[in-house]
């Protein structure tokens, strides 16, 4: 029984510390898509300048 209980304290622990991880995934993502939008943005403004220079 003492293992069990052993491998129960010790995954106690790592269920404390897993939001952080959790959290991170989450701002990745987020950071992920603010950087597809600001590249979409950025591809735009390109095609605006290259559009305005060839009329």
């Amino acid at each position: 029984g003492n293992q069990r209980e052993k491998a129960r304290e010790k995954n106690l622990k790592k269920q404390k510390q897993t939001p952080k991880k959790k959290e991170d995934g989450n701002t990745f993502k987020k950071r992920a898509e603010s950087d597809a939008e600001i590249m979409r943005q950025k591809q735009q403004k390109a095609l605006e300048k290259k559009s305005e220079t060839t009329s």
